[in-house]
């Protein structure tokens, strides 16, 4: 398992509890906004920790923290994640998942096997805009095929057995009133939807996007609360 960050403690990163986040390396999806291009390159100046660092930090933490997000990158493009997953829960931590939806086979192994408590899945954008946003277009064309994120935002929308958010990135260049409304419609009736600003930083993919402004993104969280009653804005 290609694990190349850790942070030790957070609050943020899963609802709810004290937590440590594991980010992973590389990802299928070069959103141009990403503020994560270190990990999704898998820059040579990042050291990959080794599973016995990891694992000894939460054994040492147990009495600590109570959770562990597994974030990225994307942590379905690694076919060892159920592995490290049942050997962060022989410690007694729950664990959060963060994806992209690209790998639904996954993300149903996870769900059916109890190896997951909480799932976060990114919405890019609505469904025309998605190859543009995720940085999967070029000539003119998309080059995505969206089945396979469409089949997890459904296995999500259908499953009862953990709680779940959708969530998507807000960017001034790439997001309006209608990719919302779009997006409150493919989602309808989801646990629960955050919209969040976009933050520029020196790790961004490609630099010069910007944040919508706090009216825009109340107005856009408006929008989709008729389709998703619980939908807030994080950050």
């Amino acid at each position: 398992m290609l694990i190349l960050g850790l942070t030790k403690t957070t609050l943020l990163d899963y609802p709810e509890h004290v937590a440590a986040t594991l980010f992973t390396g590389g990802c299928n999806f070069r959103c141009p906004y990403c503020h994560n291009r270190a990990l999704i390159l898998q820059d040579s100046t990042m050291q990959p920790l080794s599973e016995d660092e990891v694992f000894s930090f939460l054994l040492r933490r147990q009495h600590v923290l109570s959770g562990v997000c597994i974030t990225g990158g994307e942590p379905t493009l690694h076919p060892d994640l159920p592995d490290l997953i049942q050997r962060i829960r022989a410690l007694g931590y729950l664990v959060k998942l963060d994806t992209n939806g690209t790998n639904p086979q996954m993300l149903r192994t996870l769900l059916q096997d109890g190896l997951i408590d909480y799932c976060a899945m990114d919405i890019k954008n609505a469904p025309e805009k998605y190859a543009m946003t995720v940085g999967s277009h070029g000539n003119g064309e998309a080059l995505l095929d969206l089945s396979a994120v469409e089949e997890s935002v459904q296995t999500l929308l259908c499953q009862h057995k953990i709680p779940y958010e959708f969530r998507t990135t807000v960017v001034e260049e790439l997001h309006s009133a209608a990719d919302f409304l779009a997006i409150a419609r493919w989602i309808a009736s989801a646990h629960a939807y955050y919209l969040q600003s976009f933050v520029d930083s020196t790790g961004v993919l490609t630099p010069g996007f910007h944040a919508p402004s706090a009216e825009s993104m109340q107005s856009y969280a408006d929008l989709c609360r008729p389709f998703i009653p619980n939908t807030n804005l994080r950050g």
